[in-house]
């Protein structure tokens, strides 16, 4: 095939007849990056120790799986979250319409928001059942006691996500059941009224506590959870997977 048949090879000859034009496209190739990047940061080696780690037989137990379904549980939370915040609106007379709307025009927006809905019940289950297997198990042992206190942490974020996302559609069974949750907070001693005040910014549930929930479920709270599940597959990295007993 000759250059007139082909305008890659008209191309590649005209870059050739520019060399400082072909110098500066193989700098920012990829290639050259990547080739750069690896040979100061060791990527390739990096890669090889993560991708070729031995697995402990016992490791492949169903039960041993419930924290990576509960890792993928919140992969679906994150990703239907975004694609709902698209249209969810933060008030007291928009947030039930608007879900409204996902469910019964937007496009496969009935299945996101059943899949985000019952996502969330599903990965603080997973949680639970993670951490009562880890309990019963006895793995939160030494060394491993800094693995369960940050699955515990995991743990409260995970409820926290529940709660605040509980008001958002702003219907009778959200109102209600934050209320109720609301006024036990507001009775603890010493400090119930300031954390009721914190949380729904006053006495009531009102269109300043969605507004709040909103911020800590999708601003928050991911801020949160994602250091701590990087802390938490780290220190499991490190130690290793406890055997059953």
């Amino acid at each position: 095939m000759t250059e007139d048949d082909n305008p890659w090879l008209r191309v590649k000859a005209w870059i050739a007849q520019h060399p400082e034009l072909e110098r500066w496209l193989r700098f920012v190739s990829p290639a050259f990056l990547y080739s750069a990047l690896d040979e100061r940061l060791a990527f390739d080696e990096a890669l090889r120790q993560a991708l070729h780690k031995r697995i402990p037989g016992f490791a492949r137990r169903r039960t041993l799986c419930l924290g990576g379904a509960a890792l993928v549980l919140f992969v679906n939370q994150v990703v239907t979250g975004v694609l709902l915040a698209v249209y969810y609106k933060p008030s007291t007379e928009a947030a039930l319409a608007s879900l409204r709307f996902v469910e019964q025009q937007a496009a496969l927006g009935f299945l996101i928001r059943q899949m985000h809905a019952w996502g969330g019940s599903l990965m603080i289950l997973f949680v639970l059942l993670h951490m009562a297997r880890v309990f019963f198990n006895k793995a939160y042992r030494h060394p491993r006691e800094l693995t369960w206190v940050s699955g515990t942490l995991l743990l409260l974020v995970a409820l926290a996500f529940g709660f605040t996302g509980y008001l958002l559609p702003w219907d009778q069974t959200a109102f209600w059941g934050t209320l109720a949750i609301t006024d036990l907070i507001g009775k603890a001693p010493l400090v119930g009224n300031l954390l009721l005040t914190l949380i729904c910014g006053g006495r009531q549930v009102s269109e300043l506590t969605i507004s709040r929930f909103f911020a800590l479920h999708c601003l928050v709270l991911p801020w949160v959870m994602v250091p701590l599940l990087a802390a938490h597959f780290a220190i499991i990295r490190r130690l290793g997977i406890s055997q059953p007993m």
